[in-house]
């Protein structure tokens, strides 16, 4: 579900995406510089025609500026069709070595006409209680 007080949203044409991160203190370890996160996403299609999700890409950037890329057909085992008016909802996780980082991607989407394009899926923070900013 996703968590108004705590939301990212990108729109591309038709599509927008939402993503919510929650951070999960009880399969970190702080003491191991392993933390992580659950991010839940809502992909909705605004516009007038069914479009297929094909690809994802995702950007993670860790607080040390370590980036790792991921590239892969779906989400969660899926290609889901996304209806006029429709949406499609999952849930996924990510590690980082770093109290905090960042990340961000691309959907890639086909149209029913068969083209094809990315729709943006909004860079979002990924920060643990056990991060302190520091102010300069």
């Amino acid at each position: 579900m996703i968590d108004n007080d705590n939301i990212y949203s990108e729109t591309t044409g038709a599509i927008t995406v939402k993503v919510s991160p929650v951070y999960l203190e009880n399969q970190s370890e702080p003491d191991e510089s392993h933390f992580v996160w659950a991010y839940h996403v809502r992909i909705e299609n605004n516009g007038v025609e069914p479009v297929q999700l094909l690809t994802r890409y995702w950007c993670i950037t860790d607080g040390a500026g370590q980036v790792h890329e991921v590239r892969g057909d779906g989400v969660i085992g899926e290609q889901p069709v996304l209806s006029p008016g429709g949406s499609f909802e999952y849930t996924s996780g990510t590690p980082l070595g770093t109290p905090t980082g960042m990340m961000g991607g691309a959907y890639g989407m086909r149209d029913e006409a068969g083209s094809q394009f990315d729709a943006v899926v909004p860079t979002f923070s990924l920060d643990s209680p056990h991060f302190v900013a520091a102010v300069h």
